[in-house]
């Protein structure tokens, strides 16, 4: 007898394995009324309406508005940011905040992330094995959003040590932060505040400096506005590209027919990265809150209902993506929703791929037989984001 489809976001079957809770959704309730009071959605084509239609599904689930806060009172991960708002405010954001990521802003990192994957993996080159993420997949992503920002890479551990706290803190099922916690978020808004004010006195040539110039010049972004953005950009950046890069490594491990084809023609990371978006999605899901009654399969989602968007259950659906559960790298996997859809696609999606796309191809050139030591693999404690915590591998 089948069990009653059940969604604990929490619980260790999910974490480990969420695409067949995902299918039953996408099968038997595509929306899906959960007992806590909010909504998933899981079909691609719904996740793509409620991302496209701002006007229906309103941003400011993610934190935007006067919420600002959890229940400590401490920020949210998106309090106040770009991603928590709708147009018109969400278009001046965007348009300013987009100065930082053009094509040619994100060529002139690529030297950049080139020489630090070198330096980190020649680092890591002597040791019998080395942690992916620990050695790889954390500080490269830190160190870059760090010197984009204009602050000093060298504290990249505190960096990652404040972001996993306002992750996991808000999206790993915990109830109450740790005084411990509440210290680090106290230590992040000040660091942060503090380099806001350095670059308001001295202005540089880093992204910080952008928006304060935007800032004064045309009296859009406020200083909470540029502080919420930087948060987001070393949190979400930061976590998006780590999470991408242990996914892919995982995913070269359960399938080796498609990993042989990357090593035959290195070229082809690019592809391998581009389904590994689609395969097993750094970014699980978004929010949004509906803004009147919404009609979808024959349920009314209410106006003011909590709507889970599930990126990584429309990433594997069978009526957009042939055989979804099969890792392909000769797909067309441009439609996935890894990066969401619409008005807030990410800013820095090519700035993940580059940085994932050199990460891998020099990993597997320097370590071209490593194995996963899957007894030591540890997953995130999140129901947001997905991908290891540590992913221990031996050279050979």
């Amino acid at each position: 007898m089948t069990e009653p489809l059940k969604l604990d976001l929490m619980s260790p079957e999910m974490r480990d394995d969420p695409y067949p809770t995902y299918a039953r959704l996408r099968q038997e309730a595509p929306v899906f009324r959960h007992p806590m009071g909010f909504v998933a959605v899981s079909r691609h084509a719904d996740v793509q309406h409620v991302l496209r239609t701002p006007e229906l599904f309103s941003s400011q689930a993610m934190g935007g508005g006067e919420t600002r806060t959890d229940r400590d009172g401490n920020p949210l991960p998106g309090a106040g940011s770009l991603i928590a708002q709708d147009p018109p405010v969400h278009t001046e954001q965007r348009r300013i905040i987009s100065r930082g990521f053009t094509p040619r802003m994100i060529a002139r990192l690529e030297d950049k992330i080139e020489r630090l994957t070198a330096e980190l993996l020649d680092g890591a080159s002597d040791k019998d094995e080395l942690d992916v993420i620990a050695d790889l997949a954390v500080p490269l992503p830190v160190t870059v959003i760090a010197e984009l920002l204009g602050l000093d890479p060298a504290r990249r551990d505190d960096f990652k040590r404040w972001a996993d706290t306002m992750v996991i803190g808000s999206t790993g099922g915990r109830r109450r932060r740790s005084e411990q916690d509440r210290k680090n978020v106290a230590e992040f808004r000040d660091h942060i505040l503090a380099h806001i004010e350095v670059r308001r006195q001295d202005p540089g040539d880093d992204l910080v400096s952008v928006l304060i110039h935007a800032e004064e010049e045309e009296g859009i972004l406020s200083a909470d506005q540029v502080f919420a953005f930087a948060t987001l950009l070393l949190i979400a950046g930061a976590e998006t590209t780590t999470n991408l890069i242990g996914n892919a490594v995982l995913a070269a491990d359960k399938n080796p027919e498609a990993f042989a084809e990357v090593r035959r023609d290195p070229a082809r990371v690019r592809d391998f990265v581009e389904e590994t978006l689609r395969w097993d999605s750094p970014v699980q899901l978004v929010n949004r809150m509906a803004t009147e009654d919404v009609e979808l399969h024959g349920e009314t989602i209410a106006a003011g209902s909590f709507v889970m968007a599930m990126l990584g259950a429309a990433n594997r659906d069978p009526d957009r993506f042939d055989e979804p559960n099969r890792f392909d790298l000769d797909r067309d996997s441009s439609a996935h929703l890894a990066f969401g859809f619409g008005a807030h696609y990410c800013l820095g999606a090519s700035l993940a791929r580059l940085e994932a796309t050199t990460a891998l191809t020099r990993l597997w050139e320097q370590l071209p037989d490593l194995s996963v030591i899957h007894e030591r693999v540890e997953r995130q404690p999140s129901f947001l984001v997905r991908g290891p915590r540590t992913l221990p591998v031996r050279a050979a």
